[in-house]
């Protein structure tokens, strides 16, 4: 067997700009991603796959919007993680079963609903920023949803007012030992879907759930550190990471260190609703003990981990 990986897939590869995002779509984008997954289990690579949920998590809110009209009870975010967790991973478990039984390998494929543990005092906690949902509310029904709710929301570019919750850094992903146990058996594990479930440690050691987001990027970094993958990739919409971007002076770069990686992110070149989450995770990953990341698109990923494209941090 190769190396083991940890694939981090967008949530955005699933349900696709301009999409419905009715489940056909969604199972047809599925197969389309994992075409090269295949190929690199086919290679004998050791994988756990996680992934993005801000559109799918999006839409579950909204019928949640549109159930409390009716009459029904809104469920907390945490479990709504969960329940894309439980869908998505559905989609992708079957779809790579599909895909490994035409192609003649004999792998299993298992999805984890996995929790993730945070601090309770993350600064993030008490200055919620991260917005979550598509529905803008006007100030009169945004103080409504705060006494009724406890939501904390906050006024969008002018349009209105949004939710918002906090996205704390993820600190212990509970069945960690488990996933490691799976995939150096050569199970493909999916986990930590959209980030995992946000949970805190209350003060008698048991688990709490809490309204909150967790970076997919950085819960993925440390589901390859807990299971000691050697290459941590990052899969996105673009082949390779570039300085200086939408500027006539842009440039791709195919590798880059540790240092220039900071060097480079002190300098802004990484926004943060972009690449800036990403290279943040990568360098949280090399400087903790991990030894590569590799960041690409899903459509190059068999060139990228043959070494022909994507951009490669090392230390």
């Amino acid at each position: 067997m190769k190396k083991t990986a940890v694939l981090a897939l967008g949530g955005n590869a699933i349900i696709k700009a301009g999409e419905r995002g009715d489940i056909s779509q969604q199972f047809a984008n599925v197969r389309d991603s994992l075409t090269g997954i295949v190929k690199l289990i086919d290679q004998g690579y050791k994988l756990a796959i996680t992934h993005g949920n801000g559109p799918q998590v999006g839409n579950l809110l909204r019928q949640q919007e549109a159930g409390e009209k009716e009459g029904i009870a809104i469920l907390p975010l945490g479990v709504l993680n969960a329940a894309t967790e439980g869908t998505m991973g559905y989609m992708i478990e079957q779809s790579l079963q599909n895909m490994l039984h035409k192609a003649g390998i004999e792998r299993q494929v298992i999805t984890i609903i996995s929790q993730v543990v945070v601090d309770r005092n993350d600064p993030s906690m008490k200055n919620p920023t991260k917005f979550v949902g598509s529905t803008y509310y006007t100030e009169e029904e945004a103080e409504k949803h705060r006494k009724e709710l406890g939501w904390s929301l906050k006024e969008d570019s002018g349009k209105g007012y949004r939710r918002v919750v906090p996205s704390p850094y993820p600190t212990k992903i509970v069945p960690a030992q488990r996933i490691k146990e799976l995939v150096e058996l050569g199970d493909i594990v999916i986990a930590v879907g959209g980030g995992g479930i946000p949970i805190y440690i209350d003060d008698d050691g048991c688990y709490e759930g809490v309204d909150a987001v967790i970076d997919k990027d950085f819960a993925s970094m440390l589901l390859a550190l807990n299971i000691e993958a050697e290459l941590f990739v990052i899969l996105t919409g673009v082949e390779k990471v570039a300085i200086n971007y939408g500027k006539p002076d842009q440039k791709d770069v195919d590798k880059m260190t540790l240092a220039e990686a900071r060097k480079y992110y002190e300098e802004w070149q990484f926004p943060a609703g972009s690449m800036g989450p990403k290279i943040l995770a990568a360098i949280d990953f090399l400087e903790k003990g991990g030894h590569e990341v590799l960041i690409t698109s899903i459509e190059k990923i068999v060139d990228a981990f043959n070494g022909k494209t994507g951009t490669r941090i090392v230390k």
